[in-house]
């Protein structure tokens, strides 16, 4: 459906307040497959207790955190260590920084096992990440939809199907103005990682 697309070629989500970019074949197949099989089987993935409206749930999804330094990563009371990135998460790191002209330090890795795994309504604003953080998803193996809605207007809101080896930038503006989320699903889903690049801004700088 989209084969007319180059990896660096983007659909403008036009957004009002915020930058979102959607790379549809960031990736090509082969590579979407072969990067799937490689972090699925080779990260030490790991789940979480979250902490929702004062209860403590088991987080739905499984997680890492890869990093090219040791800064620690906080959120919904859940503190992660990274482990130094792999071989393979730099060189599509690489790809990712020079499409984007964005520098990333780290990436939180999501696998959604299947449909019931999911991530809910938020915005990536810890402090770790600055004032106005950029995120770069990689998706990677299932496709899932993603949602966006204003944080005050809900007229403002936007859904698209994240497909395997899509790229998606949220640019300037994102995080301050919007949430997003993975809902679950009830149909039968295959599982999705998706690989989330950030920049983590050490203390006191």
């Amino acid at each position: 459906m989209l084969d007319f697309f180059s990896k660096n070629e983007f659909i403008n989500l036009r957004l009002e307040g915020a930058e979102v970019l959607y790379y549809p074949q960031f990736l090509t197949t082969q590579e979407s497959v072969k990067l799937y099989h490689n972090v699925y089987q080779n990260t030490p993935w790991q789940q979480d207790d979250i902490c929702v409206y004062g209860k403590t749930y088991p987080q739905p999804r499984l997680t890492h955190l890869f990093a090219e330094n040791d800064l620690s990563y906080s959120y919904s009371n859940i503190t992660m260590h990274p482990s130094l990135f792999t071989e393979e998460i730099v060189h599509i790191k690489n790809r990712i920084e020079q499409t984007t002209n964005h520098h990333f330090t780290t990436c939180l890795a999501n696998l959604y096992r299947n449909g019931s795994d999911s991530n809910g309504w938020h915005a990536d604003n810890e402090k770790e990440l600055g004032e106005d953080p950029i995120i770069a998803s990689l998706s990677i193996g299932n496709e899932r939809w993603f949602y966006l809605k204003h944080k005050t207007d809900k007229t403002l809101k936007k859904r698209i199907l994240l497909q395997p080896g899509s790229l998606l930038l949220m640019g300037k503006g994102t995080q301050l103005n919007y949430l997003h989320q993975i809902p679950k699903t009830k149909k039968l889903v295959q599982p999705r990682i998706n690989l989330t690049f950030r920049k983590i801004i050490e203390p006191n700088l």
